[in-house]
């Protein structure tokens, strides 16, 4: 955060006092002052001293400072219009302008009246004092040209201001992540520019080199402008978990989790009339110890540790869904939770390569695309006849062709390419360049929210496909939990089986 933001950002929340928003020198007053306005102020009264004066939030900018570094810090944004003419264009002379205004006695000559006092009082109020019309321009631009001005036109510009007063002690900075880490991100919040521009006159950003204007200006229905900074912008490249995020990623993301329940939804469903028509058989069984103590508590972790990393995970991608959590809470509950899988995936690995199991997730290649067709071809058709599984299950061989080439791919691709880009995340404050050369935070955290959608995927395909594996749809919960397993053996096999039992 140090590396990203100024001091500024956090202890400068809130100015709890007026500041100037915007000078419109296109128009005078009678006593030859502009047309000016104040933002962080709700009521004007009679005086500054009697009006309600509630303050403003002011714009996050990216600020150069003098080490070369970047980094966020609050603005004010003051934007000016005025008169210009000639070529290259140069500002009109005061007294030029104040001689298109106003006569020698300093009020409105009679053909300004005309065009501008719609009440027809005789005197013009802040809402006619307004270049809004091309008619009135026409007039003025007139008046100007006739003081000897060359093609007098409306330009103007947003200049940015930096605030370093009104700093706030660590009780009244901000403290809750989520003013920025949400959809309503206080780094884009949008400050406005003006409540009225004067014929249509869009302004130009103006600075000295150190302040980058990365946003757009936004006109409103009710004639506002506004200006919406873009936090995707040079040179403020941030992703920030909770606000930033790529559609594309999360589109496919739902999609694929929408159609692996589509389609156990689907399989379940003919399953369950197929069960309907033809009762299924009773299947002679007999019991094998299959899972060891340490196979079980190596699954069971790690089952837990996946889903509550799925779900913190959803929560840090969109807290403003799960508005009851901490946002910093949840976030160190990931992190935890990430070591925990992280050593329970080390130590299993060295449990399965010093017992040799590490051969049960390693296909054979002989016969191994006809076995996969076969696998394939029973969930497919031969569950729906009461067909036998096409594989005996056994300690030696726990797993079908299908299921050990996704283990294969889970565990040896989509497992480590979700710690290590979850590691690069987590440690890109501490060594921010290794991150970065990898592409950042904007291509490393989609990565990492893809994986996490093919995770959620797989579950719900793992959950389910374990109710096709024995001969009751719990039987292979029942045995991840118990370690014995019900296997359901042919009659041959079954009558050997008790004549070696006699």
């Amino acid at each position: 955060h140090m590396m990203e933001l100024s001091c500024e950002v956090c202890h400068v929340p809130q100015l709890y006092s007026s500041a100037r928003q915007y000078n419109d020198w296109t128009v005078l007053r009678t006593g030859g002052t502009p047309f000016s306005n104040c933002r962080g102020i709700q009521e004007a009264g009679e005086t500054f001293g009697t009006s309600l004066i509630t303050g403003y939030q002011p714009v996050l900018l990216p600020r150069e400072n003098r080490d070369g570094s970047v980094k966020l810090a609050p603005f004010n944004l003051i934007t000016s219009w005025y008169w210009v003419y000639g070529d290259p264009p140069r500002p009109v002379p005061y007294r030029d302008l104040q001689a298109a205004w106003l006569d020698e006695e300093g009020n409105y000559p009679a053909e300004v009246l005309e065009v501008f006092d719609a009440d027809g009082d005789g005197q013009l109020s802040d809402t006619e004092l307004v270049i809004d019309t091309e008619e009135k321009e026409t007039l003025i631009a007139g008046r100007l040209e006739a003081q000897g001005l060359e093609n007098p036109r409306i330009m103007g510009d947003v200049r940015p201001y930096t605030i370093n007063h009104n700093v706030a002690g660590g009780d009244w900075a901000i403290r809750d992540c989520q003013v920025c880490h949400s959809d309503d991100s206080r780094i884009n919040a949008p400050i406005e520019l003006a409540n009225r521009v004067p014929s249509g006159a869009e302004p130009i950003f103006v600075s000295n080199g150190t302040v980058a204007l990365n946003g757009d200006l936004v006109r409103t229905e009710d004639g506002r402008l506004l200006y919406q900074p873009r936090n995707d912008a040079a040179p403020a490249n941030l992703y920030i978990f909770g606000h930033d995020s790529v559609k594309a990623v999360d589109w496919l993301g739902v999609l694929m989790f929408l159609g692996v329940l589509l389609g156990v939804g689907a399989h379940s469903t003919a399953r369950y009339i197929a069960v309907r028509r033809n009762p299924p058989r009773h299947p002679k069984v007999r019991r094998e110890y299959m899972y060891t103590v340490y196979e079980r508590q190596w699954h069971w972790l790690q089952t837990v540790a996946i889903i509550l990393l799925l779900f913190t995970g959803l929560i840090i991608h969109k807290p403003e869904m799960f508005g009851a959590f901490s946002f910093s809470f949840v976030v160190q509950v990931h992190n935890v939770l990430a070591a925990i899988l992280v050593l329970n995936a080390a130590l299993a690995l060295f449990y399965h390569l010093a017992s040799g199991e590490i051969r049960q997730f390693l296909p054979q290649p002989r016969g191994f695309f006809n076995q996969a067709v076969a696998q394939s071809l029973y969930y497919l058709r031969g569950i729906f006849r009461g067909e036998p599984h096409p594989f005996e299950k056994s300690p030696r061989r726990k797993m079908n062709p299908l299921q050990q080439a996704t283990y294969l791919m889970i565990l040896n691709v989509l497992l480590p390419l979700q710690i290590v880009t979850g590691a690069l995340m987590w440690g890109a404050q501490t060594w921010p360049d290794v991150a970065d050369r990898l592409g950042g935070l904007g291509f490393l955290a989609p990565i990492h929210t893809l994986g996490a959608w093919v995770f959620a995927s797989f579950i719900v395909a793992h959950v389910y496909l374990t109710t096709t594996a024995g001969h009751t749809p719990t039987a292979g919960i029942r045995a991840m939990i118990t370690g014995w397993d019900e296997i359901e053996v042919s009659d041959e096999a079954a009558s050997e089986a008790a004549e070696d039992e006699a």
